[in-house]
């Protein structure tokens, strides 16, 4: 497989997550009203329930492709995901619909967690900095084009059909990664799954100081990325007034992550992980003040709210792929493990967070901008404790 293949391979994998999240969006209101749910909040679950199999599945995925590689770990959780569309094509139950959810989540932990195995095993660094930046510079065109793909669907059809387009899809890249994906990690590099040696590893992975300090800093980055999609729906419907126009605000603003990830992939070789993303993520902390203050002074209009929400997301775009190779830079030997505990700890943070926020949706801005804000200034504080207040410059020791 060569340079290009593989970029784009990965990236299809990891794409199979923001695919299942985000052709959702514009289904919600629907999925309420056939399951007669009166709390127009409630329809959130299909997002967050999804996501916690996501986080919680993330436990297991890693120490399973240290012990087992990484091909059989990866091609078991796309089987999974396409078990999982089934159930919920055929639903009758929101709380069926909900399990559904919950296990398509499950079977994408694996393709988040082995496609960061899987460049980690290959580089280290910066260049898997640069790596991870290419990849998400390709698959985030699928949230940006998703939510305008399940508007698609539900011109043609009902809102189940949007399962089975995400099923199609798995079954591609399920047969693409049979195929074409190569085993990267070698047989005697493999580790038991003795319970002794697992819980090490991720005491190994969780007391290293600079993995876990952006494993809760990146959590609360997170955690503000998915209160915005938990309520982006009806932000953009209930109080601009958008209606079947939500897909495509949301993808404009969308494409400040694709922009962030092409140009991290050209500037990290250069400027180092850590300056970028602080330096970014003091820019997250000063978008998200600039939007309270607006909520505040109650002068926040489409215009001004898309500008700051595309900025929120360009910041976001080049602190991910950044904070994911500084926490995996220590944990190249048991790197499936760490993808593992870092993937865990940032979307179940992320996930606490962002539910709290989505849930207290009162048809304002007022409560996703100030917890917006209280994310960021946290992540911050935990980024500068990391790092022993040596913020904004490159080095090369592991803490």
């Amino acid at each position: 497989m060569g340079f290009p293949e593989f970029v784009i391979a990965i990236a299809s994998i990891m794409a199979l997550n923001p695919l299942a999240m985000d052709m959702m969006l514009p289904a919600l209101p629907s999925i309420g009203a056939a399951f007669n749910i009166a709390d127009a909040n409630h329809p959130q679950m299909v997002l967050s329930t999804f996501l916690i199999g996501f986080g919680v599945g993330q436990f297991v995925m890693g120490p399973l492709s240290d012990r087992f590689g990484r091909r059989p770990v990866l091609l078991g959780g796309m089987a999974v995901y396409g078990i999982a569309s089934l159930l919920a094509i055929a639903a009758s139950s929101f709380e069926t619909l909900l399990l559904a959810r919950a296990l398509q989540g499950l079977g994408t932990s694996a393709t988040r967690v082995i496609a960061t195995s899987i460049v980690r095993d290959c580089y280290a660094g910066r260049r898997m900095a640069s790596v991870m930046s290419l990849a998400m510079m390709v698959f985030i065109a699928v949230p940006v084009v998703a939510p305008s793909l399940g508007q698609a669907v539900l011109l043609l059809t009902q809102w189940r059909g949007i399962f089975v387009a995400l099923m199609l899809y798995g079954v591609i890249a399920l047969i693409w990664s049979a195929l074409r994906m190569p085993e990267t990690l070698p047989v005697e590099e493999r580790k038991s799954l003795r319970l002794g040696e697992v819980l090490a590893a991720f005491r190994q992975t969780i007391s290293n100081r600079q993995t876990l300090g952006y494993a809760l800093a990146c959590g609360g980055v997170w955690g503000a990325m998915f209160a915005f999609v938990f309520s982006s729906q009806q932000v953009f419907t209930d109080i601009y007034r958008l209606g079947h126009y939500f897909p495509l605000a949301f993808a404009a603003i969308a494409t400040g992550v694709a922009i962030a990830g092409f140009l991290n992939s050209r500037i990290v070789g250069r400027l180092g992980m850590r300056v970028i993303s602080h330096g970014a993520l003091a820019g997250f902390l000063l978008v998200a003040a600039v939007m309270l203050a607006a909520v505040k002074l109650q002068m926040l209009p489409l215009p001004l709210f898309m500008l700051l929400s595309a900025l929120m997301m360009f910041t976001f775009g080049l602190m991910m792929a950044n904070f994911t190779a500084l926490a995996m830079e220590p944990h190249g030997h048991i790197a499936g493990t760490a993808s593992s505990l870092y993937g865990s700890i940032t979307t179940l943070l992320g996930i606490g967070v962002g539910m709290a926020i989505g849930q207290s949706y009162d048809g304002t801005l007022l409560p996703f901008s100030t917890g917006f804000f209280l994310c960021a200034l946290a992540a911050l504080g935990i980024a500068a404790v990391t790092e022993k207040g040596r913020l904004f410059r490159p080095h090369h020791t592991t803490m």
